[in-house]
């Protein structure tokens, strides 16, 4: 179930976030090297009242924000970089375009930057096994 937050409220590992932001920067879209391949992303600098965190908007969603722009993204999901906070917005995600008449200002949103706790450590990622030949097997024929 997707959380309507703040940005201050960002934690480490948030799943299912929606938040309502503007647009401080926004960069152009770029292809990097991830180990499932080449992706394309394009990164930008949003908030709201309580502060301002990086965003990283992947496939389709890369270079869709423009500075300014009021939007809401929807199913984002937080990951750490260098101790900071950041969000992310995947295939699963999307941004509704937002009324900015009650919004507030861009010169108004404090430098704040939500971090991880200093004890934080990311979760293991899984290895794949890919099945080579178990342990007991001592170079010995098996017949």
């Amino acid at each position: 179930m997707s959380t309507s937050k703040k940005v201050s409220e960002l934690r480490p590992g948030d799943n299912s976030v929606n938040v309502k932001v503007r647009v401080l920067e926004a960069g152009e879209p770029r292809v990097v090297e991830t180990r499932k391949g080449p992706r394309t992303l394009s990164e930008a600098t949003v908030g709201d009242e309580t502060g301002r965190v990086t965003l990283t908007l992947w496939g389709d969603h890369a270079g869709k924000l423009s500075e300014g722009q009021v939007v809401e993204l929807q199913n984002a999901f937080t990951t750490v970089y260098r101790g900071r906070i950041q969000l992310n917005l995947g295939n699963l995600g999307s941004i509704v375009e937002a009324e900015d008449s009650d919004f507030v200002p861009a010169d108004q949103i404090p430098e704040d930057v939500p971090e991880a706790p200093e004890d934080y450590r990311p979760p293991m990622r899984r290895r794949r096994s890919y099945g080579g030949r178990d342990s007991s097997y001592r170079g010995r024929p098996r017949w």
